[in-house]
């Protein structure tokens, strides 16, 4: 075994290759995320070029939630039976052909503009399709990575979904107002296409010896109760309740990822400059502290009391941007900088969570079963997804942008207790009666 492992370090798949399994993990997340969190940011020329109102704009968003929450269980059971090689080749290829043919056949051209639902019907297409990455490229990660490393590893594979959607904030809204949907469209296919070949080249297996020793370690409660059969984690409540607070979570970064161009736009009077910068900022801080919360939970161990604290501190920022919001009225156009600023500061706290939620995830279900763990919690998120950009236009018709914050708070204090609590260690238990 030790020449087997001295070997691996210096072949093409030893201990090194790693850092390339997670380099075309990151680049996977990224690409389809410039594709679910960029398109929302053109959400001002979607409205013209399209000519929509702010509920068809709802339902257009909502149908990439819908199609990767349908698809995110299917393909993460396929993952767990056929491998995350041939699932993230195969849907990155039919993610970059939906996109191509929607920048040839679903983009307004000269006085013709496609109709609501062929637009809804391809968004849908390529949520279906691009479900397939975030399970298939997670469970390659959690193979290749050690139990103390794997909090660093899968929030730098998750930093790829602020980092794709920032660098789709900055530059899909300025390909629709000069170059029209066909050149966003086409650019997004590119990228998915382009990184289909990074996987082709750099995905495999990890070696067998290695293999089986992370998958043992994957859950340690588990491995050391061999009497134990491993629990299903579609039968798992505690994958479940993290999981379901994971969606609630999402509903207030899910409010800034998709409507936040709108109200800055519609609200504060914010110009295109302000807008798209406000956009990166944004994802370019979540990537940030995805990274950084990575590390330190694997450090402490705390990656349940961490989710918890992004919850409590979600609520308390969105909850002063509803106010303010509601006091300042919509005529101070001085104050676009301000609100601009506290987005900021509520959509990095919404977004900080996610690597550290999905190693619970995989980790509690062990590496063998990652691919559907991580499929249950993406279902959750992206079920949120459709919802959010849905109900978004219904709350500004009943209660405008204040009440629209206000949900994002009270929805990020319901996920605090849904988030299961960290377990108490065997030894000091309390007794019950």
């Amino acid at each position: 075994m030790g020449r087997h492992l001295s070997q691996g370090v210096s072949g093409p798949c030893g201990r090194s290759h790693r850092w390339k399994v997670l380099g075309v993990g990151f680049a996977a997340n990224a690409s389809f995320s410039a594709a679910f969190s960029g398109i929302p940011t053109t959400a001002v020329f979607i409205r013209s070029g399209y000519r929509v109102d702010n509920h068809a704009l709802g339902l257009l968003f909502g149908m990439l939630g819908l199609g990767i929450a349908v698809s995110e269980l299917p393909w993460g059971l396929l993952t767990d039976r056929w491998g995350d090689r041939r699932v993230l080749l195969l849907g990155l290829g039919l993610t970059a052909a939906a996109l191509a043919g929607m920048a040839a056949f679903v983009s307004p051209q000269g006085a013709w503009v496609p109709g609501v639902g062929m637009l809804a019907a391809g968004l849908l297409l390529v949520g279906l399709l691009g479900g397939s990455v975030n399970g298939s490229s997670g469970r390659a990660v959690m193979a290749w990575f050690r139990e103390g490393e794997r909090g660093l590893a899968m929030s730098i594979r998750q930093t790829a979904v602020p980092a794709g959607g920032g660098l789709g904030a900055l530059v899909l809204p300025a390909l629709a107002a000069w170059h029209g949907f066909a050149c966003v469209y086409g650019v997004l296919a590119v990228l998915c296409a382009v990184t289909a070949g990074f996987a082709w080249r750099w995905l495999h297996e990890p070696p067998a010896a290695e293999g089986a020793a992370r998958g043992m370690q994957a859950a340690p409660s588990v491995a050391s109760q061999p009497s134990r059969r491993p629990v299903s984690p579609l039968r798992d409540v505690r994958i479940w309740r993290t999981a379901l607070g994971m969606g609630v979570l999402c509903v207030p970064q899910l409010t800034v990822v998709t409507f936040a161009t709108v109200f800055l736009h519609d609200f504060s009077r914010a110009g295109l400059l302000t807008i798209s910068v406000t956009m990166a900022a944004v994802q370019t801080g979540a990537a940030v502290m995805r990274v950084w919360s990575g590390h330190w939970t694997d450090r402490r161990g705390n990656r349940r009391a961490y989710m918890r604290a992004c919850s409590l501190v979600t609520a308390l920022l969105f909850a002063p941007l509803a106010l303010l919001t509601a006091g300042v009225g919509a005529l101070h156009t001085a104050m676009a900088i301000v609100f601009a600023a506290m987005i900021v500061l509520g959509g990095v706290s919404a977004s900080a969570w996610h690597g550290v939620a999905f190693t619970e995830l995989a980790t509690l279900a062990g590496t063998s079963r990652a691919g559907t763990a991580l499929a249950i919690g993406n279902t959750c998120v992206f079920m949120m997804m459709f919802v959010t950009p849905l109900a978004i236009p219904l709350v500004l018709s009943i209660g405008s942008w204040p009440a629209v914050w206000a949900m994002g708070s009270l929805c990020a204090l319901i996920a605090l207790p849904v988030f299961p609590r960290a377990a108490v260690p065997r030894s000091v238990a309390p007794a019950r009666a």
